[in-house]
Parts: C-alpha cells; structure tokens; sequence
C-alpha cells in the first residue's frame, strides 16, 4: 500500500481549491436550496486563523455531502469537496485494502453503525431484487462478540439474526455453533445469508478468522454474502499482518465498514463504507426527485467536512508515516503484554492489534474505575476489562496502572 504525504501547505491548497469549486451563498444568486452557510453571528468566516485551519474553513463553508459521489453526477454546487470524498474512497479501497485496478463505491457515513447498517441493508436489497427472496429467506450471521450494531440492523429492517458462539479463551467462533445456526436457519426456511467478520470486535480486538469460516460455510453449500465490520481494525489491523484475507484480493468479501474517529482521531461522524461496484445501486431511494443522482446512504444529508477531515489526516501522515505510527502502538503494546506475562496476569490479545482485554479477576472495582477500563458488561457480571493503547496512552500512564495492580495483587495474596 501507498499514498503519498501532502505538505500542510499543499493541503491548504487542496482544500482551498476544492471550496472555491463549491457554492458560495455570498455571491451566487440562491433561492432553491434549503441550507445556507453557519449562522454568521455565530460562526464568523473573517477570524484570522482560519486562513491556516482547512478542516474548520470547510466546517463554515458547510457542505452538503448528500448522495454517493463514486456512482454518477450529484449536486453541482459542492462539487469540489465531493472530488475529496471520492479520492478518500478511492484511497481507502485500493491502497489500504489492496482493490487493485476495480473501481469501488462508498461514502463517509456518520459513523461505523451507519456504515453497517448500510451494508446489511444493501445486501438484503440484493437478495430480495436479484433472487426475488423475501425477508423470511434472508438470515443475518455474525458471533457473539460482533458489535450490537448487528442486532440493530436486523431489527431495523425486520431480518433474522443468528449469533455463533466462540470459544472463551480464543474468541474464535466454534465451528459446531456455525453449524447449529446454519442448521436452524434452513429448518426455518432461510435461504440466503449476510454474514458478518469483525476485522477487531470492540471489546477484544478479536480478528474472526475469515478463511477458517468460509471454508465452514463453503463446506455447508450456503449462499452467503461477506462484509467486514473493520470499524476498529481498519486504520490498524492492515498495516501490522502479512495476511491478504482482509483485503478485496479477497474475492469472498463484498464490503468494508471503517470508523475514521477511533484510530485515525477525526472528528465524531467519520464512519466509511466501501463496497464493490454494482452493489451501492441496491441503495437507490428513486422517490429522491430533487436531488441531482439521487440518494443512495442511509442518513441523506451529511456534513462534507467530515470527508475533508479523514482526507487531510491520511495526507498528512502518508501510507509511511501511519505505518510508522501504527507500528509505535503495537510495540507500546506489546511491552504492557510483556508487563502482564511477568506477572502471571491471563488477558486475551490478537498480536494486530492494539486492545488488551484482562480477566476481571485481576481487576478490582477501584483499579477499573481509577483508570476507566471498559468491562464486558456493567454491574457485576464482569469477565473482562479492555486496555486500548490509543495516542494519550504514554508508557507513564502505562507504568502507573501496573504499580496500581502490583499493589492490588500483592494485597490479594
């Protein structure tokens, strides 16, 4: 993978560029369109630091993202930020997920549950067009430690869901449990599937092995679909492994959720969702009328700035320099590991990716409030509690928590 790091400079000029290309409320004559620029009383556009600030200049100029910009014409009057999106698409399928010479769709959603929301509702859509199934034929499989944006997806669009188990110490999804689901599945009269891979679940940075899976499932003869919850793992778990199954080399995967506001610390609202060409048309609303290309996200209306935001990040940091960066979490890592494993401490940690998730037997309530570790459920059913080695994390903080269990520990003995 590569792309090339931008200059602030240039980056500024870029974002600059692509503004003048937008609608100017202050100087074109407009009276059709239901949106202007910020509140001026509030969000003034003459405040001297905006002329180095690309990202809050985008923010004031407030453009409308509406629709897909990889599929065909949208609204004329954004089109310069619209170009940004369709480049961060484009980054994210062929270099980050290796999508070669293909040309993919996608857009900066609001977040990664949008994101995989759109994706289940998209493959539905499909089944339903192309195999005339309705939504009793149309089953939705993932594990138990798949993020509950699964559940509510399948809620929101009336389909089944079917949760495999996985193995306590490993987290891999056990191969009777897929077996049982597709078992019940086809008693019940389902006929296609939405199988859902978390590339890193929330709670433990757990990589579903998709090989392993989809052999399983091949081995079934199920007709099945692939997307990849990567909300969490996209912006690190591709930069750390060898392995290409987590890639659109990967012919079984149909599309990709990423989440720019965890690892790549853009603004809240930069979710991104990739699919192949072909399968964003299942999206269309047609009743769209009024807008140029029509609609085809789930939320509509969107803040381009948010788009802006992620391109500007991956430019500036280059596909070097995040490598570099991501490479920096992992050792920081994979020494808190090293730490715990001198201690006798039992935690679960795929080597990609940067959560360490402890047994909660080591962890006591005043340890897990002092330094806000994540349980795997509130109250008193605790079985883990999750450390995420994120950019505020420094090797002192790391420090002070091991001094604070080292104390906890000896007081247990």
């Amino acid at each position: 993978m590569h792309w090339e790091s931008y200059s602030h400079q240039k980056i500024k000029e870029v974002v600059s560029n692509a503004l003048k290309q937008n609608l100017d409320y202050r100087e074109k004559p407009v009276l059709g369109l239901p949106a202007s620029y910020l509140d001026p009383e509030v969000f003034y556009d003459d405040a001297p630091f905006l002329k180095d600030a690309p990202f809050l200049s985008t923010l004031i100029a407030n453009p409308n993202h509406i629709g897909c910009h990889t599929l065909n014409e949208s609204e004329a009057a954004f089109t310069g930020t619209h170009q940004i999106e369709r480049e961060l698409i484009d980054l994210c399928a062929k270099e980050i997920f290796e999508g070669g010479e293909e040309d993919f769709d996608g857009y900066v959603a609001s977040g990664g549950t949008e994101a995989n929301i759109q994706a289940i509702w998209i493959l539905k859509r499909y089944y339903e067009i192309e195999f005339e199934a309705n939504a009793n034929e149309v089953a939705v499989l993932y594990s138990e430690d798949a993020h509950y944006s699964m559940p509510k997806a399948c809620r929101l669009l009336g389909l089944k869901s079917y949760v495999t188990k996985v193995d306590e110490e490993t987290r891999r999804v056990t191969q009777e449990s897929l077996i049982e689901c597709i078992k019940t599945t086809k008693e019940s009269g389902v006929k296609h599937f939405i199988v859902i891979m978390s590339m890193s679940t929330t709670m433990f940075g757990s990589v579903d092995d998709i090989d392993e899976i989809t052999g399983w499932l091949d081995d079934l003869a199920v007709d099945y679909k692939v997307h990849i919850d990567g909300a969490y793992g996209g912006f690190i778990y591709p930069f750390l492994t060898e392995s290409k199954s987590y890639t659109f080399e990967n012919p079984k995967i149909n599309s990709f959720t990423l989440d720019g506001h965890k690892m790549l610390q853009s603004p809240y609202g930069t979710g991104i969702y990739l699919t192949r060409k072909g399968f964003m048309e299942y999206a269309l609303t047609e009743e769209a009328n009024y807008v140029k290309g029509k609609d085809y996200t789930l939320v509509g209306s969107r803040s381009g700035a948010n788009a802006v935001a992620v391109w500007m990040i991956m430019r500036t940091y280059g596909s070097a320099g995040w490598k570099a960066k991501i490479e920096k979490l992992q050792k920081k890592t994979d020494r808190l590991c090293s730490n715990l494993d001198e201690r006798g401490v039992e935690y679960f940690r795929n080597p990609d990716v940067n959560i360490v998730t402890i047994k909660s037997k080591y962890i006591t309530p005043k340890l897990a409030e002092k330094y806000l570790l994540v349980p795997d459920a509130h109250g008193d059913n605790a079985k883990w509690f999750k450390i995420v080695v994120m950019d505020h994390v420094q090797q002192g903080l790391l420090d002070r928590f091991l001094l604070d269990l080292d104390a906890e520990l000896q007081t247990r003995k």
